[in-house]
Formats: structure tokens, sequence, C-alpha cells
């Protein structure tokens, strides 16, 4: 059984190319907010990962992971976030939670897939 990835973007371009990438892998939840993308998750519904972009209308990918950060139910899930800003570094630094990964946009697809793997090993061995 493929483990469920969870992708949150607002760009359609992004979407497909991640869809792409690991689809033959795992199971990919596409949400486009971090709204939904929550409300995903209030469902009932748990993914292995989450793939999350900082910069989206509505309900932004900062907020959206906090949420999930601090939640008891989620907080263990492994994130990795994407971003196009150049200030990357520091704004992840600078966040009161801890992510498992960050990439720059544009990224390399070999990187994105190589990290998921190590993420995904570590979590698999602590539970």
């Amino acid at each position: 059984m493929k483990k469920i990835i969870l992708i949150v973007d607002d760009d359609l371009g992004i979407l497909k190319l991640l869809n792409f990438i690991l689809s033959k892998d795992y199971e990919i939840v596409v949400q486009t907010n971090g709204f939904d993308a929550l409300d995903w998750l209030e469902n009932g519904n748990m993914p292995e990962l989450i793939i999350s972009d900082l910069a989206m209308p509505t309900f932004d990918g900062q907020a959206f992971v906090k949420n999930v950060k601090i939640s008891g139910f989620y907080g263990d899930i492994p994130v990795v976030l994407l971003s196009a800003a150049h200030d990357l570094d520091d704004q992840v630094a600078s966040m009161p939670f801890k992510v498992d990964a960050y990439l720059h946009k544009p990224f390399n697809p070999t990187i994105l897939k190589s990290e998921i793997s190590k993420i995904l090993q570590v979590y698999d061995t602590h539970n």
C-alpha cells in the first residue's frame, strides 16, 4: 500500500509537477490552500507526509503548518516546505515550530524525492 502525501499549493504547475514526480511511489492528495488542507485532515485523513508551499492565498502555508504542528493529532506528521522566497532560510529559522525539510523553488526533483525518502525512513523507524 502506498504512503499518502498531502500536497498543499495554489500553483497548478507545481501541483502537476509534484504529482508527476511522486505519484508512482506515493498516493497523492492535493489541496490548494491551507484552510482546505486543514479541513481534509480534520475529516479523519492522516497522510504520512505533508508538502506545503509557504505563500498561498486564503490561509498561507506558515499558518497551516503552525496549526498542524501545534495540534495534538497531527503534530508528528513530517512537513516539507517549498517556497520561492529569497529569504526562505531566515523564515524557516524564525518559525516557532520545526519542519523536516525545506526546498527553494524551483527545486530539483531528485533532491525532493531523496528528502522525502529519508524523512519517511526516519519516521518509520521511530513508529
